[in-house]
């Protein structure tokens, strides 16, 4: 495949008419974004489109299940997308993702701050840019989305989003107590990817989570301030609490209307198909979902590891909005 070096500049948000709304869900794994960006996908003409940036690897390598239940390679939509956006076929998928790998990674953050702060791209350009920017301009023109749901997370992949044209981004940040979260990704919980598979995802030791958690969380924040009109923070306790308040206030800045979500009662939403590419398990939930606060880390955790993470995540607690006990 024929690539091109990409812009070296961030292009402009909300200002091309013709760009259609990405919605980033930014910061952590094991925070509720899969599920919060599920119900989004379920207002009428957003796609939930699940964690694109692993596409390379979950999709076009391991042909994972997408979110209708067929493998990748099946998948009507994603067929359809990757026949528009490679014509003459993919470029190397191992090549994409073990690129995007490297140059995410959370210890290239002070570089990454240094290139903003001198007027540079904040995520080095590379050529496999050029396929990224088709796959988005694919799925744009076969799903012909009025809002695009990327749970990629990743804050640096949204600023790696933020350059590629045709892309009005808007940033929802979804923070959950850091305790929930460091044990959130101890579990041991299967993927649910591949017919027949015990695959299970990845855990995390608590020092890896906590300095996630801070490092991302603030990172999202430093980049696109919530009180921005097009940006959104929620909590993961207030979104389970009232998810149709959090769905609004989301749907709100991005200008459309969520009221046709099919919500059952206050804490379910009868879910259709997504076709998501990847996320958490419930990606693959239909039917009637009900949201629960899972709040078994207070019981279930020894309190030396609370103490820890509690420690480690300490700078960012208050800030946030949590107390040292939860």
């Amino acid at each position: 495949m024929t690539t091109s070096t990409p812009p070296t500049g961030p292009a402009p948000t909300g200002t091309d008419r013709t760009a259609t709304k990405v919605l980033f869900v930014a910061g952590t794994g094991r925070s509720g974004t899969t599920i919060l960006s599920s119900i989004i996908g379920q207002i009428p003409g957003a796609m939930a489109a699940g964690e694109i940036r692993y596409i390379w690897e979950r999709g076009f390598l391991e042909d994972h299940r997408c979110g209708c239940g067929e493998p990748f390679s099946s998948c009507p939509v994603w067929t359809q997308v990757v026949a528009t956006a490679f014509p003459d076929g993919p470029p190397d998928p191992e090549a994409v993702s073990r690129d995007l790998l490297d140059r995410l990674r959370m210890l290239r953050v002070p570089s990454m701050v240094w290139r903003q702060l001198r007027g540079r791209p904040v995520v080095t350009p590379h050529p496999h840019d050029e396929a990224i920017a088709a796959l988005y301009r694919a799925v744009i023109e076969v799903v012909r989305p009025t809002v695009l749901v990327d749970s990629s997370k990743v804050p640096p992949y949204g600023k790696l989003l933020e350059r590629l044209p045709g892309l009005d981004l808007h940033v929802l940040q979804v923070i959950r107590d850091p305790r929930a979260n460091a044990f959130s990704w101890q579990r041991l919980k299967e993927t649910r990817d591949r017919e027949g598979a015990t695959d299970t995802m990845e855990q995390l030791e608590l020092w890896r989570s906590a300095a996630m958690w801070l490092v991302w969380n603030y990172l999202v924040e430093f980049w696109w301030p919530w009180r921005r009109p097009s940006n959104v923070q929620v909590h993961y306790e207030q979104f389970v609490a009232d998810p149709r308040r959090a769905v609004e206030d989301v749907a709100s800045a991005l200008g459309v209307d969520a009221s046709s979500v099919d919500y059952v009662d206050e804490h379910a939403i009868r879910m259709r198909v997504n076709h998501t590419v990847a996320g958490n398990p419930n990606r693959h939930d239909t039917g009637v979902v009900r949201l629960r606060r899972d709040d078994e880390w207070r019981n279930a955790m020894p309190r030396w590891r609370q103490a820890l993470v509690t420690a480690m995540t300490l700078p960012g607690l208050r800030h946030f909005g949590y107390g040292l006990r939860g």
